[in-house]
């Protein structure tokens, strides 16, 4: 008995149909701009942010003692044990704002749209 399928001959050809198959029925969907997760704003304060963790850091950096054994009181001073600190984590603290701020043109936009699990309902 022949077998009426016609069915690829060797493993790679197999693959490749099915991964033909996925794309021709899933394929690339475009999306609203209401639907992203970040907006333009979003990288931009994210990215001042980083700025503002690495200069912390930087403040905090220094050389240590010059004479092997010696004492350099440097490492006390304000830059390192306030101000480079402080710099690093009201970097955090807003990248946390960065990430969870929404402009006030997609506030409404981001909740009109209904999921795909609402619509079949």
């Amino acid at each position: 008995m022949a077998n009426t399928k016609s069915a690829p001959a060797s493993s790679f050809a197999r693959r490749e149909a099915q991964r033909k198959m996925k794309q021709s029925s899933s394929g690339i969907v475009p999306v609203a701009d209401g639907q992203r997760p970040f907006t333009r704003i979003n990288f931009i304060l994210m990215g001042c942010c980083v700025v503002m963790i690495i200069l912390g850091f930087l403040l905090m950096t220094g050389g240590g003692s010059s004479v092997e054994g010696g004492f350099n009181p440097d490492i006390f001073s304000t830059r390192r044990i306030v101000v480079g600190p402080t710099l690093a984590f009201l970097g955090f603290l807003s990248m946390a704002f960065a990430i969870i701020y929404t402009p006030r043109s997609l506030r409404g936009k981001r909740n009109d749209n209904p999921g795909p699990s609402e619509s079949s309902l």
